[in-house]
């Protein structure tokens, strides 16, 4: 029976092996996987270094590096397990994967640039577990939640489900804007606040909600309106906007703001038993104009506050928006660019409609003029019997109620 010196021995013939003058040299076109364990690499790693211990290679190599003709450099302390890992790989079908001879160690002896990472601490360890289980997520992308940051507008219907469920899973910093205090009449559907909040600032509210729910989440509050003037330094340094407004002034000028950063927007709206998500992804697919050139008439889209909403719809639109928002964190999945869902409680049913950019959108389409962050108010009068506008349907949407409001 050959010895684990001879097996060893046949798998480094078996696989390619450089040493740490030729990986550092592929730093600029190959990934770096370091298979040791967490305590290991937590006291120091090659900067950009994917880590998945050697025992997980197998099992989640392949949802973790999905491209197999990547060239790929794998590292462990000494030169031993990552050859063992290099050859798993190459079973695996990775056609480009090369051992560090001598490993982390000789890395670091040679004087070659090291970091000591960032790492979740106990408490944070078992708080995500369950997304540290998920290959497409594990340590890095609870990393990146973490030093992410997502705007809310409003601390209402769509804003309280979402900001919830955004603070559990860990983005570091959640920014709230809302210029409202709690109501009664809030309570139904507005699941951030309770009894005991009436009268206070929603936003002082939803802090205190967030903060007890998770220590993590650094709450910071925008208790103002949202105007041409201050819009521009509320969402600067923001990741991902959360869009839970309910008229079509501040949509008009959240669009063109987040255009001109280039910042993602989760758009959310519901209307009495029947609600609506996409996301605009500046110049990757349609903006809001490009879905609603104008405005209806005032009299044409009743609020909520006028026609009623029914309290779970917001929970299950902003649960959702906070999905989308997750997806951009994490570059997951397929987000709604460019596709509107739309929701019918009524009949527990989805549609999704295909929705392109506009050429001619005086926003974002091919000849569109420099963007001017402007006022909005006289586009659309509020109806006399409500405090703010709902939307109609855009366009692929008529023969479904649209979306009126985070209210």
């Amino acid at each position: 029976m050959p010895s684990f010196r001879d097996m060893l021995s046949q798998v480094k013939q078996a696989i390619r092996e450089v040493d740490p003058a030729g990986a550092d040299a592929e730093r600029d076109r190959a990934v770096f996987l370091d298979v040791r364990e967490a305590d290991e690499y937590s006291q120091g790693t090659i900067p950009g270094s994917l880590h998945l211990p050697r025992g997980y290679v197998e099992l989640q190599v392949e949802g973790r590096l999905p491209d197999k003709s990547q060239p790929i450099v794998v590292y462990c302390a000494g030169g031993t397990r990552s050859a063992l890992a290099a050859k798993a790989m190459q079973d695996l079908g990775y056609l480009d994967v090369a051992s560090m001879a001598g490993g982390f160690n000789k890395w670091k002896d040679e004087g070659r640039q090291w970091v000591v990472p960032r790492t979740l601490n106990a408490d944070q360890r078992n708080r995500y577990h369950r997304h540290l289980l998920l290959p497409e997520v594990g340590e890095p992308g609870q990393q990146r939640l973490l030093e992410s940051k997502v705007l809310l507008l409003g601390a209402g219907g769509l804003g309280s489900p979402a900001a919830l469920y955004l603070a559990a899973a860990g983005v570091g910093t959640l920014g709230i804007i809302d210029m409202d205090v709690v109501d009664a009449s809030n309570l139904q559907r507005q699941v951030l606040h309770n009894l005991d909040r009436i009268g206070e600032r929603k936003v002082d509210s939803a802090k205190r909600t967030l903060t007890a729910m998770n220590p993590d989440v650094n709450v910071v509050t925008y208790d103002t309106r949202l105007g041409a003037d201050n819009i521009l330094g509320i969402i600067d340094g923001y990741d991902v906007i959360v869009d839970g407004t309910d008229n079509f002034p501040t949509r008009y000028l959240v669009n063109d703001a987040s255009l001109l950063e280039r910042i993602p927007v989760v758009h959310g709206s519901i209307f009495r038993f029947e609600g609506q998500i996409t996301v605009f992804k500046p110049y990757e697919g349609p903006c809001y104009r490009c879905l609603v050139p104008e405005p209806p008439p005032a009299e044409l889209a009743p609020s909520c506050a006028e026609a009623g909403v029914l309290g779970v719809l917001p929970g299950i639109i902003g649960s959702m928006q906070a999905m989308e928002a997750i997806k951009l964190l994490l570059r997951l999945g397929d987000p709604l660019v460019g596709r509107l869902l739309a929701y019918d409680a009524l009949e527990e049913s989805f549609r999704e409609f295909k929705v392109r950019r506009d050429p001619s959108c005086p926003a974002c389409g091919e000849s569109a003029g420099p963007i001017v962050i402007a006022e909005y108010d006289e586009l659309c009068m509020p109806h006399p019997a409500a405090p703010s506008i709902a939307s109609r349907p855009p366009a692929p949407v008529q023969a479904s109620a649209s979306a009126a409001a985070g209210v």
